[in-house]
């Protein structure tokens, strides 16, 4: 058994019988398990690879076995899925990638689903993705479904996605955005203000982001003691959008209300550190502040790390702060590229809770604000309910807020033209996506406390 394989198949069973997160236990995993480097990349395409197509690679398990998923047992169902990625979408060898997969299979459930597993591969290796694909098309109960399917895609996902564009006229491009969370993103990197220079091929708007080099970016964050990070460049622009709103008064206080892991943290305290402005940080999950303290060690700059409900401290702090970020909890549909597991989490039952928590953090930053302050509203989704909904539900029940120009301030820091397309609801927000600008699919509101 190549050990790569070994170490895709335990990351991914990990994501389905854990609930672990890829991208944090894959390099633990490659770590362990000793791979070089080939073997560490052939890993880690295995693993997302498979995630990130495991809806499609599940109908057509389903479609060449005859049988429902949930007569499939699970660990069985992984090995076909990883099995089928190799044959459909990789240069991996035939022989090897059946061989392998049986011998998981046989290793999860016995000698009777290794003779189950390697008659579905051999029949699967006989078509290539387009056949399948059509197949998997005409089993399906409805166009969207069957756009899911091809697209690995939950149903519900691609309808939020459909509307969160045709909000900016952009409907049409629901299958770029779809092809785009099923490509593996580039690495990038944020060079913190004041305390690193941008090195190598910068990105495309950024002001301090670069493309990370070749090999182990980890490696480049330990030279530069954290100074040098990994961070989306969508993440780095709303950021900036904020701390750069408006020339820094010395003595300002700022607050990161939902700081962690702490890569918006660090940006913004190098950004108050250059102005002479305070900052605070808040995160209510113990471990998350913990990443944040760590974030935050190469930025020279005392920041109290809170560990409250962000509601409750800022309604304590009311009339306090000059800008705040409020990076709500989301249900991080904008970076399923990243964290492909993560669409099949996800309900549409668990928008209503997020949003009730969105709308009660947002308003009680804008409480937290002292008269002319800015909040920035922050989200890797761009559900409509997360986005413009839930800012639309704050400022109707409050007459001292001013919806200020996002799109604007995010151009205003971009080292060039940037896309932002205009809302068909005429609210002045900004949606990022990865299809149109490589990025996460943040979403930015500013307000100000008037």
């Amino acid at each position: 058994m190549q050990p790569s394989r070994e170490v895709a198949f335990e990351v991914i069973r990990a994501t389905n019988v854990d609930d672990a997160y890829a991208n944090l236990l894959l390099p633990a995993e490659i770590e362990r398990a000793g791979l070089n480097a080939a073997d560490a990349a052939l890993a880690t395409e295995l693993t997302y690879g498979t995630l990130r197509r495991r809806g499609t690679y599940e109908q057509i398990v389903r479609i060449a076995s005859g049988r429902e998923l949930d007569e499939i047992d699970q660990g069985v169902l992984d090995a076909l899925c990883l099995g089928a990625h190799q044959l459909l979408a990789t240069r991996v060898a035939a022989h090897a990638a059946v061989n392998e997969s049986v011998e998981l299979a046989r290793r999860e459930s016995g000698r009777g689903a290794a003779g189950f597993a390697n008659a579905i591969l051999r029949r699967i290796s006989r078509d290539d993705i387009a056949a399948w694909e059509e197949r998997i098309t005409e089993s399906a109960r409805s166009a969207d479904e069957a756009l899911g399917f091809r697209t690995s895609h939950p149903v519900w996902i691609l309808r939020a996605f459909r509307r969160a564009l045709a909000a900016t006229g952009s409907a049409d491009e629901l299958d770029a955005l779809l092809a785009a969370d099923n490509a593996s993103p580039a690495v990038t990197m944020a060079a913190l203000p004041g305390l690193a220079e941008v090195t190598g091929t910068r990105t495309r708007y950024s002001p301090v982001g670069f493309r990370a080099p070749q090999g182990d970016p980890d490696r480049m964050v330990r030279e530069s003691g954290g100074a040098r990070r990994v961070q989306d460049e969508g993440s780095q622009l709303v950021a900036l959008a904020l701390s750069r709103l408006q020339p820094v008064v010395p003595g300002e206080r700022w607050l990161d209300l939902c700081a962690g892991p702490g890569g918006k943290t660090s940006l913004l305290a190098a950004e108050a550190l250059a102005g002479g402005a305070l900052i605070e940080a808040n995160e209510v999950v113990p471990a998350r502040a913990g990443l944040v303290r760590r974030a935050l060690e190469a930025v020279p700059l005392h920041v109290e790390v809170h560990e409250r409900d962000g509601r409750a401290l800022a309604r304590e702090r009311a009339g306090e702060f000059d800008r705040i970020l409020v990076d709500a909890p989301c249900t991080g549909l904008g970076a399923l590229r990243r964290r492909p597991e993560a669409r099949w989490r996800k309900h549409p039952d668990d928008v209503a809770e997020l949003v009730a928590l969105q709308s009660e953090l947002l308003a009680a930053a804008i409480d937290a604000l002292r008269p002319g302050g800015t909040v920035a509203y922050v989200t890797c989704s761009p559900h409509l309910a997360e986005t413009t909904g839930v800012v639309r539900d704050v400022i109707e029940r409050r007459s001292d807020v001013e919806v200020l120009d996002a799109p604007a301030a995010i151009r205003a820091v971009a080292r060039g033209p940037i896309d932002i397309a205009e809302r068909t609801d005429g609210m002045p927000v900004a949606q990022l996506w990865p299809h149109r600008h490589g990025t996460d699919a943040m979403f930015l509101a500013l307000l100000r406390r008037k």
